[in-house]
């Protein structure tokens, strides 16, 4: 070994392992392969609203210290274990731009806006793909889209639902997801234009192997908890027939469907083998969301698919936000039991059986 090399090598061996453990933090959300299974299956965990506070129209419903980290903490084991973990982004993120919502009063106005370092929660919290078709991802216009997208991208998190950007295409496991978005609001992909959304869905499934279905749609609150298997209209608002919705996109090719939108838990079902989940309600909103009652319990839905797409079990884990928001596990299981209840009702024949403990398992 020449001198050059001797006095060069432990410089070498250092800059290495610094870039390795670097990379590796920097990028939190890239997760083991699921060993609860075999390699041809896979895992995915859904959850429902996320709002980690919002700087407008004052900083006063932002988290203590402006710190997210500790809304996501308690659950975090739970969503970097699976291969894929999804939610619904509801708002977007955003410095500095002003609402483009339209408000009689500002102090009133429901409209969010995530300062642009909380996208680092949802890394570090494992989430590999969100929704963003709802209606508050417009709130600030094409700055809050634009800006959200943005960050997503430099991040890895994928995301789909709003015109400019329908669908994403990604890889878990060894095989291709396919995931897209719906719902009834301006700038998204319509829940109400069923023909769409399955040439969107059939289109995806070309694609992939696996195609993940989101959608916000149903009416809002603890007085519609039911699946009525009509269209829901919500202040004046056609917000989907979201039963018909499921088995068309199934139809269509359609493997695993996350429905949230309604802000309270809803029933599961299956449909040719394939999961639905109606609504995921709200998962982790604070400072702004009404949390009292069914409002303020949600599940976190871990689904484990074959390679081809068909449910092989799953598991509910409860949480519940206290005060102002963030998600707890629930140690009274109050989605499990609403999911529990409301699958009996809503789906008398469901092929689903749901234990107390909130494990998920085929009929015998």
């Amino acid at each position: 070994m020449n001198t050059l090399f001797k006095g060069t090598f432990p410089v070498l061996v250092f800059v290495i392992c610094f870039f390795l453990t670097n990379f590796s933090q920097s990028h939190p959300n890239k997760k083991q392969s699921n060993k609860e299974l075999s390699s041809d299956t896979l895992s995915v965990i859904g959850v429902g609203d996320i709002m980690l506070g919002t700087d407008f129209p004052d900083r006063s419903s932002l988290p203590p210290g402006n710190n997210c980290k500790p809304l996501l903490e308690p659950v975090k084991h739970i969503l970097t274990d699976a291969d894929i973990t999804f939610g619904n982004l509801e708002g977007c993120f955003l410095n500095e731009g002003n609402v483009a919502k339209i408000c009689r009063d500002t102090t009133k106005c429901y409209a969010f806006k995530m300062p642009e370092k909380y996208i680092d929660c949802l890394v570090e919290s494992g989430f590999d793909v969100v929704s963003l078709a709802n209606n508050h991802v417009g709130d600030f216009g094409n700055a809050g889209r634009n800006k959200t997208i943005k960050l997503l991208d430099s991040v890895g998190i994928h995301f789909g639902g709003v015109i400019s950007h329908p669908t994403a295409i990604f890889e878990s496991n060894g095989l291709k997801i396919g995931f897209c978005a719906f719902a009834p609001n301006k700038g998204t992909c319509s829940i109400s234009d069923i023909p769409n959304a399955k040439k969107i869905v059939s289109d995806l499934k070309k694609d992939a192997d696996i195609v993940i279905v989101s959608f916000h749609g149903g009416a809002e609150g603890s007085s519609h908890r039911n699946v009525t298997r009509k269209t829901e209209v919500f202040y004046s608002e056609d917000r989907g027939n979201v039963y018909e919705f499921a088995r068309h996109v199934i139809d269509a090719g359609a493997d695993i469907v996350f429905g949230h939108g309604p802000h309270v838990t809803r029933a599961i079902d299956l449909y040719k083998g394939r999961f639905i989940a109606y609504s995921l309600g709200n998962f982790c909103t604070y400072g702004r969301f009404n949390l009292q009652g069914a409002n303020g319990f949600a599940p976190i839905v871990k689904v484990f698919i074959d390679k081809n797409g068909k449910f092989v079990k799953g598991q509910i884990f409860s949480i519940v936000q206290k005060g102002r928001g963030g998600a707890e596990l629930d140690p009274k299981n109050q989605a499990i039991q609403e999911i529990i209840r409301l699958t009996e009702t809503d789906f008398p024949d469901s092929k689903l059986a749901i234990t107390p403990d909130g494990s998920i398992k085929l009929k015998e």
